[in-house]
């Protein structure tokens, strides 16, 4: 399909430019609050003499902080909470202002508070080990070593942590990161059990008694749980192209649209999440799965019978597309996967972007015939035969003609925060992943 689109006047400098840039995202604004509210915290009680005992530090203060950093960190991206948040966030109804909708779509940024709440909660732990060390130094009988000893491993493995978690180093050695994020989790995990028992020794305390228990219970369970749904399941692998396939399942779960699950070829190997595509006339889903990497490499040159499957169903940026009474979607290759799902339930009206090479050629014809049954007049532009559109041309046309209050992106990186700024630098409330896992 052929198209004419001139070029959209988005490079004007305005304030939405500025405010609305990638940088100043609500991932980012949600991390420079958690580091204000602890800094601000750390000064108060700096003036009240809260972090300090008569004969040293007051090593409990600090440890309370440093508890309600790592709990919110590790609890705001438990799948249960997660879904929770967009079930909220999805209440308000289109009649509200849109102003308000668009603020509430962003609910998916909600990993700058795990990624600063962690963080800060390494820092207060550090501040806490530096106490231990110092009472110590100046003759007090507690901690005992065993419980500094602790300590000192916990934190040094919590900055290992936070070193593999950086994005460079993430998007270079991802099998790696998720490796350490999992494995050194654990083991953070498990001596933050054994330091809270041995401090109870040494105060003499009851375990049961002391909030850092229950907290760590609710820890241990939020991270746990996803485990215990563990399953290996039965796969059929379509594959029309030596590009993409589609896999498949059919094992007693059908997700909502807007969702995604992880698979992986072992049960502790490397997990992939990808977009579920569920069919409102069919059990089970498909995932859309297209070359962009070893893993992917691999999956479409030797399609296994079998994965597996980790955790629940949890909610994806697309979810949020009921918070508006029309959305474009615009997706690139494989980005479509995630789209399809929405356009077959028709839950909101639409109109649909997608630019790939060789649409039929690469996905087959079923799937892009399906595509163009579900919506009305779909652009399907064909990189292979007419080149790279000017997407942000597209979108803006694509919203001012059907009169979408939203726009939703499902493309790589580089693109999806280019259109997103593009179009909210022109007042369209615009979404996209933010790649913060």
């Amino acid at each position: 399909m052929t198209i004419e689109a001139t070029t959209a006047e988005t490079r004007s400098y305005n304030w939405r430019r500025i405010t609305r840039h990638p940088s100043l995202m609500e991932y980012n604004r949600l991390v420079m609050l958690v580091a204000v509210v602890n800094i601000a915290v750390f000064i108060a009680g700096l003036q009240e003499g809260r972090w300090f005992a008569e004969t040293g530090f007051a090593l409990g203060a600090i440890a309370d902080m440093a508890l309600i950093n790592l709990s919110l960190g590790i609890l705001i991206r438990q799948q249960r909470v997660v879904n929770a948040l967009f079930w909220l966030a999805t209440r308000i109804p289109t009649s509200w202002p849109l102003w308000l909708r668009w603020g509430a779509g962003k609910v998916f940024h909600f990993g700058g508070l795990h990624s600063s709440s962690t963080v800060s909660g390494t820092i207060w732990f550090g501040f806490l080990l530096f106490a231990m060390v110092a009472n110590r130094i100046e003759g007090a009988a507690l901690p005992s070593d065993q419980t500094l000893a602790l300590s000192g491993a916990m934190v040094s493995l919590m900055v290992l942590l936070i070193v593999t978690a950086q994005g460079g180093f993430r998007a270079r050695h991802h099998n790696t990161f998720e490796k350490v994020h999992r494995f050194v989790g654990w083991t953070v995990l498990g001596l933050f059990w054994a330091q809270t028992v041995s401090i109870t020794q040494d105060t003499g305390g009851i375990l049961m008694e002391t909030p850092a228990f229950w907290m760590l219970c609710l820890i241990t369970l939020s991270i746990v749980s996803p485990w215990l749904s563990l399953k290996r399941v039965k796969v059929d692998v379509v594959k029309p192209s030596n590009h993409a396939v589609l896999a498949k399942f059919d094992y007693g779960d059908t997700p909502f649209p807007g969702s995604s699950n992880a698979i992986s070829h072992t049960p502790f190997g490397e997990y992939h999440a990808f977009a579920n595509i569920p069919s409102p006339k069919e059990t089970g889903y498909r995932l859309a799965i297209s070359r962009a990497g070893d893993w992917t490499g691999d999956f479409i040159e030797n399609p296994p019978s079998h994965v597996w499957v980790k955790g629940i169903t949890t909610s994806g940026v697309a979810r949020i597309e009921v918070l508006f009474k029309k959305v474009v979607y615009v997706g690139t290759g494989s980005g479509i996967g995630p789209i399809v799902p929405h356009l077959l339930a028709g839950d909101v009206p639409n109109k649909v972007i997608w630019s790939t090479r060789n649409p039929r050629k690469t996905y087959g014809d079923a799937f892009v015939d399906e595509i163009e049954a579900s919506t009305e007049n779909p652009v399907i532009w064909d990189t292979d035969s007419q080149g790279k559109p000017d997407l942000t041309a597209l979108t803006l046309k694509a919203v001012e003609e059907s009169g979408a209050e939203a726009v939703i992106v499902i493309s790589n990186q580089k693109l999806t925060r280019k259109l997103v700024h593009d179009m909210e630098s022109l007042g369209i409330p615009a979404y996209g992943a933010i790649w913060d896992s």
